[in-house]
């Protein structure tokens, strides 16, 4: 009897767990299908590079069915009636898939199983997303961990699931299949795609192991725990979207990963000391950033107030806002556009706003200057973020922004807030970065890159960088802007 595979978050067909399972048990008579979620798509915070990075590793992987004798079939709807319509026109017996473990995936998935299990129908679901899941990893009192170090060395010691090794095949269907090529009937009445313009990622389970093997096999996972601060260096992995969609599995990074523990590389000398921890290899480094995705995932889960509120109830009472709603509109404005007078921050955003990715670093950066310079609460900046990013995951997303807010678990001390202009001395030294992503700085030396204010007069219109009309004086004063933001956390704390 046949069965159906339900992809959600695996859009990969090795080392998938629910999948592999299904094709053993049902001797290759598997249905694999992909719902266009009309409650996800319909979302006020889709992103559309999100969509086309969805709809690139969807065409690559039907190519990878047909290899293996089968087909994806696509339907939109809402899950659980294309699931169960799709399941009596087949007479399917089971229906798989992997967890996901946002409190709207919980939801979702609560409502598909009762839905199925009501008809007679079997749901399998396992474990594929993470290494760990939400209730493997609890503290001695049986509670679920909040600060990361301890979650981590918990991580660290616990046995591993194994990887899905194996070829296979599927048995052809006769059951109506949307054309991939084709999928323009189905995504319909979604917000525009991005334009050709874009330097947007590439999706698909192919482009990934590709990244994964010249991270890898290179010097740049080696590198990792030095070159991972620089924006403008290539020293990050760029699998961020693909762990995103199950493109590629977390065990696939974290046994390659292990090949690279403890190989230690010294920091350059042309770069702070302290960018980095000369102690950590880049393979512990990488791995402790997979630990981190998994740490949010289980926090999400276990305090899913955290999805819409402070994880920290007790900074509930701190006072966000200048008080001057048109001013707080044009400065989230600003923002948003690139536009604050601070390079760093104005680069690192337009660097979202044109390839749906920002460095990881810049993250914790204009995340800091939105809630500590702006003082601009943090929901703000999540919800921008998620209708940008390519990468962006609920509880990964949620966590950076209570982190650099300091509302969040384990997060970033309220009294410790970034200096924007020193991070960006710090991690783009020369501005090579800056450069790249704010053209109007394009001339301006290296001296002044970082504060283009205080270039003298001659000199801006030499290099046609006139601050307050070429390129926008800063919105704000740094200095003042933290004395505001640490009084508002300390008259909260006393």
């Amino acid at each position: 009897m046949t069965v159906i595979h339900w992809f959600r978050r695996d859009l990969r067909v090795s080392d998938n767990t629910a999948l592999s399972s299904a094709v053993r048990e049902n001797n290759g008579d598997v249905l694999p299908v992909f719902i266009l979620d009309d409650g996800l798509l319909s979302a006020p915070d889709v992103a559309p590079a999100r969509v086309q990075f969805m709809l690139d590793s969807l065409r690559v992987l039907d190519e990878q069915l047909q290899k293996r004798g089968g087909r994806l079939i696509v339907r939109r709807g809402h899950p659980a009636q294309v699931l169960a319509q799709l399941a009596e026109e087949v007479n399917a017996s089971t229906i798989y898939f992997n967890r996901d473990y946002t409190p709207a995936a919980i939801k979702r998935d609560e409502l598909v199983t009762q839905g199925l299990q009501a008809a007679g129908r079997e749901v399998k679901s396992f474990k594929d997303q993470v290494l760990h899941e939400t209730d493997e990893l609890l503290t001695h009192t049986g509670k679920p961990y909040t600060v990361f170090t301890p979650y981590k060395k918990s991580w660290l010691n616990a046995p591993k699931q194994v990887m899905e090794i194996g070829d296979w095949r599927l048995s052809p269907t006769s059951v109506s299949i949307f054309s991939i090529s084709d999928l323009k009937s189905l995504i319909t009445n979604l917000p525009a795609l991005p334009t050709t313009t874009q330097k947007l990622p590439k999706g698909g389970e192919l482009v990934a192991q590709a990244l994964l093997k010249d991270f890898v096999e290179g010097d740049r996972m080696q590198r990792y725990n030095v070159d991972r601060d620089f924006p403008g260096m290539p020293g990050t992995s760029q699998l961020s979207p693909h762990l995103r969609f199950g493109t590629i599995s977390p065990r696939q990074c974290y046994y390659s990963a292990l090949k690279n523990v403890n190989y230690v590389v010294p920091s350059r000398q042309s770069f702070s000391p302290q960018a980095s921890d000369p102690k950590k290899s880049g393979g512990d480094a990488w791995i402790s950033e997979l630990i981190w995705r998994e740490f949010y995932m289980q926090v999400l889960y276990h305090f899913p107030h955290a999805n819409h509120a402070n994880f920290n109830k007790a900074y509930d009472t701190v006072q966000w806002g200048s008080g001057k709603p048109a001013q707080d509109a044009a400065h989230f404005k600003a923002w948003c556009e690139g536009r604050t007078g601070y390079p760093i921050i104005d680069a690192a955003m337009r660097q979202l706003n044109q390839t749906g990715w920002m460095h990881n670093r810049l993250r914790m950066i204009v995340a800091s200057f939105l809630t500590k310079d702006l003082l601009i609460h943090w929901p703000a900046g999540e919800s921008y973020f998620m209708q940008k990013l390519v990468d962006g995951d609920p509880a990964s997303n949620n966590g950076g922004w209570q982190w650099a807010a300091s509302t969040g678990t384990d997060a970033q001390p309220y009294f410790r807030i970034f200096n924007p202009k020193l991070q960006s001395e710090r991690f783009d030294p020369k501005g090579d970065f800056i450069r790249q992503w704010v053209p109007e700085l394009a001339r301006v030396p290296a001296d002044y890159i970082h504060e283009p204010g205080i270039m003298p007069n001659m000199l801006q219109i030499q290099v046609n960088c006139v601050v307050g009309h070429n390129y926008p004086a800063p919105i704000v004063d740094h200095a003042k802007q933290k004395d505001e933001i640490l009084a508002r956390f300390k008259a909260v704390k006393s």
